[in-house]
Formats: C-alpha cells, structure tokens, sequence
C-alpha cells in the first residue's frame, strides 16, 4: 500500500475536505505500507485537507499511527490525563480545549460529543469496535450505574496542579463488538477494505444516537452474557442493585435460597447484585436454633462482606420467646419474622427488636382477626401467598382485599405455589404474585420485599432474580 492508494480507499468511503475524524488504529493490519505510518496520517490529511482535522486517542500505547501523529509539529494535546486525544487541523483547539474540565472523561464537553455536534466521524482502521472509544461517551451520557469515578492529580495548562475527579468513568470488559451490527442495521456504518484491513466509518452523531437509544432500553447493552465474564457479571449486578435502590420497596432475599454455606450466600448475593439477607436456614439448620455464637459469627462474616441482615425468620417459636430475642439482639439482628399464630408470645419478651407475624395455617378472615387482636402489639404483617394458596384462597382477589392488609402489611414474600402445594417460580402457580407486587407499587409500599421468603424455591437465587425482574418489565 501506499499514502495515495489508501487516500483514493478513504474518499470512496465519503470522506472529503473539511471532514473531521476521530481514527482507531492498527498499521500492521494494512500490511506493508510504504511510508509506514506518516503515510497513513497523510493519506487522511489530504483526504479531509487543511480545513479537515484528524484525531486520535493517546491516553495509552495505542499503536505507532497514534504516536506518531502526536509528535507532529502544531499536534494539540487535549488538556486532559484520562480519554486523551491528540488532534491536527483546523479544528484541533476547538475539539481539545478544556478537555479536563469537564464533569466526564467522554461526555458532555469533551472532544468525543464535541465531535458529533460538528457532524464528525469515527474511523476503525483494521481494528473493532473494542477499540472504539467514543462508545465510553455513550455509558458517559446514559449514566450507567456499573461507572466508576476516577481521581487524577495533574497540571493544567496554566501550570496549576490539580486533583480532580471524573464521573462515570468505564471500568473493564466491554462487549462493544456485539454493536456493530446495529449500527450496520441502521445503515449508518460503511465498511471498505484498504490492504489487508477492514475499515469502518460511522458518524458520530449516529454513534451516539444509536447508542443512547440501545442503553435506554437496555442499560446492559454492552456487557457479555458470558457467566465466567467476572467483570461483566459484577457490572450487571451493579445495574440490578440501582434498579432497586431506585423502587420504593427493599429487596431481600431469603437465606436458603441464596445458598447453603456462608461463602456461597455471599457470592451469589454479590452475583445478583442484593445487598440484604434474610436468615431462615444455614447449612440445612434453622438460623433460629443456632447457637448465639455461630448465629452472631455468620451476622458477622455477612456485614464483612457488605451483606445486611433484613430479619431473622422464624419458623418455630421455641418454648421461651426470651432466649430468642436474646440471641438474635446479641448478634445484632433487629427484626423477627414469626408465625402469626406465636406472635404474641415473642411480642411480649420484645424489647427494641420489630415483630412481624406471617400467615401459615390461616384463612384471611382468620388472619386479619389474629392481627386486629394483637393490635399494637406487634410491627406488622408479612403477606405470605403460597400459605393463602394452601388455605384454598385466591391471594389477591380474595385474601388481600378480604383482609385488608394493607394498613399493617409490612413484608411481601416472592413465592408463589399450586393448589396443590407444589412451589412454582413467580408467575408459574395460583399465587397470584404480580398483582400482589403490582398493588404495592402503586401504594410506594417501603416494606420488604423476600425473593424465595417462607418457601423452598425451586430454581437457583439469580433465577429468582431474573424472574422477578420479568414481572417488573411486564407491569
């Protein structure tokens, strides 16, 4: 190849004098190219000429066309030490200038949206769309909740030092290859051959247009569906925990569900992305039987590792409700899920600890009795659908609005069950589930919501999840 046959390749893509182009590139993907990469760079230059400005990305060892290029006489350095570019033409001080002020390293007032509001291009010269950097200002302006921010101490152009922070910075792997064929879709990408390369081009502008429309309807539109992708596994948790956060309800998931050990509750907790934990069984055994040593010992190692305990679930009331309150105070738990029908009993040895009955053995007539007799001596209610089901109700229609649960309702098990008592995944029995969880939404209901709470789920902790994220997407 040589400087004039790469130009002739570069003008058959359309680009043409006074363009602006951000280059990604790889020289040895060309082949043999005579003049090595100067002829490259002059390729484009005369493509786009003096009016035209060329740009490439230089906050890393990016291959020899980006150093070359930024050693040039009158190069313009964007003043800026994360999502550095260097720049050539007439545009370069109006693309770079104040690149470090901005609240992001990649969007809004960087050279990256700059450039698709002065309806400039991305080039990929024998290289994919990981190399693609622009597409960080698409997470940038999206706000992704997987963003990290990042502090670096630098020198202005002033010469003033300064330690900054930008927000939203992109953190490891990227699925950015997965994109190509939407922007080839929307005809928006052109794709040539120059030597041996394959070369993509794409406005910015329809990048970022794209782009922005792909995340709004996914915000996981550029991580793998890989399950041994550790980090695109961390960032998709980091989308679900912001999900909630962002609900009026608190997301917990019971403790048998989650796993059987300790370390494996706490991974796969992490893996979904749910950061409280409702203790019912560990190990096989009831949290409540344990001993206060090892009861406070597992509190302990979950808190460690950024883990809440939501309540303690009880399934059994053992004959002296005091040694329970004692133990579960003793290792900092705060709240008792107790069988409707032993409330009372804990209730009245309860000091600075919340007691919430559940339903087990009752109809709701029989349940709202049971309440209105404990009057104020409880915290409240959890609703549990799968007990309602097994008493030969239909949890909505019927026990809900029967019972009118909603004054003293303060947990919502996600579980739901057949007729026949079998356990189903959500949406798959008589529990009737989404209505339940679709009312309390519309009331800004702030109590707790239990994936798998009082049942023994039949799927796996991020089945539960995914699931329970399905009926959310379908309100």
């Amino acid at each position: 190849m040589n400087q004039k046959e790469i130009a002739a390749a570069l003008q058959s893509m359309g680009l043409k004098k006074g363009d602006k182009v951000l280059l990604h590139s790889s020289l040895v993907s060309l082949g043999t190219v005579e003049g090595g990469p100067d002829a490259v760079i002059d390729a484009f230059v005369d493509v786009i000429g003096k009016e035209g400005t060329l740009l490439v990305p230089v906050f890393t060892a990016l291959g020899v066309i980006t150093d070359t290029l930024k050693k040039r006489p009158g190069a313009v350095i964007s003043p800026c030490p994360v999502g550095t570019l260097a720049a050539i033409g007439a545009d370069s001080e109006t693309l770079c200038r104040d690149h470090w002020k901005a609240e992001t390293a990649h969007g809004k007032d960087t050279p990256f949206t700059r450039l698709a509001d002065m309806n400039g291009y991305v080039c990929l010269l024998g290289v994919d769309q990981d190399r693609n950097t622009t597409l960080h200002g698409v997470e940038s302006l999206l706000e992704l909740p997987y963003l990290n921010n990042t502090t670096q101490t630098f020198m202005t152009p002033d010469g003033e030092t300064v330690t900054k922070t930008w927000k939203y910075y992109p953190g490891p792997h990227r699925d950015f290859i997965g994109l190509d064929r939407y922007f080839r879709e929307a005809g928006a990408l052109k794709i040539t051959r120059i030597g041996n390369a394959q070369v993509r081009l794409i406005k910015a502008k329809d990048l970022f247009e794209i782009g922005l429309q792909l995340g709004s309807k996914d915000p996981a539109f550029v991580l793998c569906d890989n399950p041994a992708c550790a980090d695109c596994v961390r960032q998709r948790a980091a989308i679900f925990a912001d999900r909630m956060e962002k609900e009026s309800f608190r997301l917990t998931a019971s403790s048998r569900l989650a796993g059987r050990y300790l370390p494996e509750m706490i991974e796969n907790l992490k893996e979904v992305g749910i950061r409280f934990i409702e203790l019912d069984y560990l190990q096989g055994k009831a949290c409540a039987v344990l001993p206060p040593e090892k009861l406070k010992a597992a509190v302990d190692e979950l808190q460690e590792n950024g883990i809440t305990v939501s309540g303690l679930r009880v399934e059994v009331v053992p004959d002296e409700s005091a040694k329970l309150i004692e133990k579960a105070v003793a290792a900092g738990i705060k709240r008792l899920i107790v069988p409707l029908g032993d409330a009372a009993a804990v209730a009245a040895c309860a000091d600075g600890v919340e007691i919430v009955a559940y339903n087990h053995i009752h109809t709701a007539k029989k349940a709202a009795a049971a309440l209105k007799e404990l009057d104020q001596k409880i915290n409240g209610f959890c609703f549990n659908p799968p007990a309602f089901v097994k008493a030969g109700e239909m949890p909505f229609l019927q026990s809900y609005k029967i019972g009118r649960f909603i004054r003293k309702n303060r947990q919502l098990d996600i579980a739901d069950s057949r007729r026949d008592g079998v356990v189903t995944r959500l949406a798959q029995g008589n529990g009737e589930i989404k209505e339940l969880i679709s009312i309390l939404r519309c009331h800004n209901f702030s109590g707790w919501f239990t994936l798998g709470g009082g049942v023994i789920y039949p799927g796996t902790l991020k089945e539960a999840a995914k699931d329970f994220v399905h009926l959310l997407d379908n309100m």
